[in-house]
């Protein structure tokens, strides 16, 4: 049975810390409601801006795959199995926890802040060594369309996630751009940048989300400003 969900902006789960402004679009830390327990394979959309010079120390994750994408700004990301790396805009990132990994992410600028989505998938396969994989996909990105960031499918130009039944596409559009969303069934659509409109939607803003389920190809529309997509599709 298709359904349809429209996610407002204003309807995601906000954390306030000061330092740390986040909005979840499914259950996290003290937040929970039943009807946002994931969509598909995932399981974490947290849109976050840290303010210059702060982030998140130490912290250690097991069996997740855990996709970064910076939309301003720049995010500093060590972990315990010696990688490092400077994330900027177009820049993916996959860290694959698997059988235990601790991280930290820290804004790596004194004087902006930095605007980044964190995304979690669980793995197909549990307790796998973790891992780490970063690749700029600017170049395809300026190519227009929905280019494949993420894929457990073998997508050429991808960082590869450890999920078989998950691909994560991603769109900087021009205004007026049409594209078409993959058909899968779980689609998770969020508007990360600008504004929009969906096909048996309607206007889309900036942080609204749709999520489809087994919903047959349908076109979004860029609006006046273009917009940057985020498109998880999942089993």
């Amino acid at each position: 049975m298709t359904t349809i969900t429209v996610h407002r902006a204003a309807e995601r789960f906000l954390t306030d810390a000061g330092w740390l402004h986040s909005r979840h679009s499914f259950n996290f830390g003290p937040h929970y409601s039943p009807a946002h327990e994931g969509h598909g394979l995932l399981l974490v959309n947290n849109d976050d801006v840290v303010a210059p010079g702060q982030g998140f120390g130490t912290h250690g994750h097991r069996d997740m795959e855990i996709v970064t994408w910076v939309l301003s700004g720049r995010l500093e990301h060590k972990d315990s199995e010696g990688n490092h790396g400077i994330l900027y805009p177009g820049l993916a990132q996959r860290m694959s926890a698997g059988s235990g990994i601790r991280h930290s992410e820290f804004n790596a600028s004194a004087d902006e802040p930095v605007h980044f989505l964190q995304m979690w998938v669980p793995p197909d396969t549990a307790g796998i060594q973790p891992g780490y994989e970063q690749l700029d996909l600017n170049d395809a990105l300026a190519a227009g369309g929905l280019v494949p960031i993420a894929s457990g499918q073998g997508h050429e130009g991808a960082i590869r996630i450890h999920q078989r039944d998950a691909v994560l596409w991603g769109g900087r559009l021009h205004a007026g751009e049409v594209v078409d969303l993959p058909v899968a069934a779980h689609v998770h659509v969020f508007v990360a940048v600008g504004d929009g409109s969906l096909a048996e939607v309607g206007a889309l803003g900036t942080g609204d989300a749709v999520r489809l389920h087994d919903a047959g190809p349908l076109a979004f529309t860029a609006g006046p400003e273009g917009a940057e997509l985020s498109v998880w599709a999942t089993a």
